[in-house]
């Protein structure tokens, strides 16, 4: 629906035979006459300026839409891939956080919208899978940068690179000590695409993200020097119910994803999104 995203994106697509755009809501059901082999379930704002402004629409996403996917997939016996998120964690006691620690969520906070609608998901396909023997995959990613972010996307990544190149204040939450794991895209989607390859047995849930731990402030420094910005760090108030450290344990994604493991460095990464955003 474009909330978070552009039409614009999939032009050079559109130009492909194989390639169908379909303008459709996944909180209602979709039925296709075309022949569908697997299912990639990304729909959800993940930013939380983004999935905060409409609560409700967002839970809806998260849980209607697995519903209606899961049942598509159902009709053509397809594979399914849900991704799912890192929140699912909360606020971690156990760090790094493997796929067998349940998490430490506030299930009433302004972020369990998403958090929560989250949770939900894993378990409709849990159950469908167990009930109805549906091929299914579960992922969770971590913190994800890259190229096409929206100048508005609200994720630290691109609000950093944004001030930094308009040389205004660096806005930390915060003392700027909490950590997050940044993950390239082009990782993510590779570590997506050999998940929904493994076997039918094997649904995870699997981490997808970088193990490297930087905090706010590092981040912050490292762009402004990658931008040879005049910024300054001013801090902020924590949000709420924002977690203080992240960092997946990626043991499980490297043993079942073919040895998968993220290739693109934090600086080389952020050089090519400020590229990006230079572009603009």
């Amino acid at each position: 629906n474009y909330f978070t995203g552009s039409e614009s994106l999939v032009h050079e697509l559109l130009e492909n035979h194989h390639f169908q755009l379909v303008e459709h809501d996944v909180t209602v059901p979709y039925k296709t006459t075309s022949v569908i082999d697997e299912i990639y379930n990304l729909a959800c704002p993940a930013s939380p300026i983004h999935y905060q402004y409409d609560p409700i629409k967002t839970i809806k996403t998260s849980i209607l839409g697995a519903i209606n996917m899961l049942e598509l997939a159902e009709v053509h016996n397809a594979r399914i891939l849900q991704a799912s998120t890192s929140e699912v964690y909360g606020d971690p006691f156990v760090h790094p956080q493997p796929e067998y620690y349940w998490g430490n969520v506030n299930t009433i906070g302004l972020r369990s919208c998403y958090d929560e609608g989250k949770r939900a998901s894993e378990t409709l396909f849990m159950d469908y899978h167990r009930q109805k023997e549906l091929k299914i995959k579960i992922i969770r990613i971590f913190n994800t940068y890259g190229p096409n972010m929206t100048v508005n996307d609200g994720r630290v990544v691109s609000n950093f690179i944004v001030q930094a190149l308009k040389n205004e204040d660096i806005t930390v939450y915060g003392s700027g000590h909490q950590t997050r794991s940044f993950q390239y895209v082009d990782d993510l989607v590779e570590g997506m695409t050999r998940m929904m390859a493994t076997e039918d047995s094997f649904t995870g849930p699997v981490n997808l993200g970088n193990p490297n731990e930087f905090t706010m402030i590092e981040l912050a420094e490292q762009i402004i020097r990658l931008t040879d910005s005049h910024s300054e760090i001013v801090f902020c108030p924590l949000p709420s119910d924002d977690p203080k450290q992240r960092k997946p344990d990626i043991t499980l994604a490297q043993e079942k994803l073919d040895g998968w493991i993220p290739s693109v460095p934090l600086e080389e990464g952020l050089k090519r999104t400020i590229q990006y955003f230079q572009s603009l």
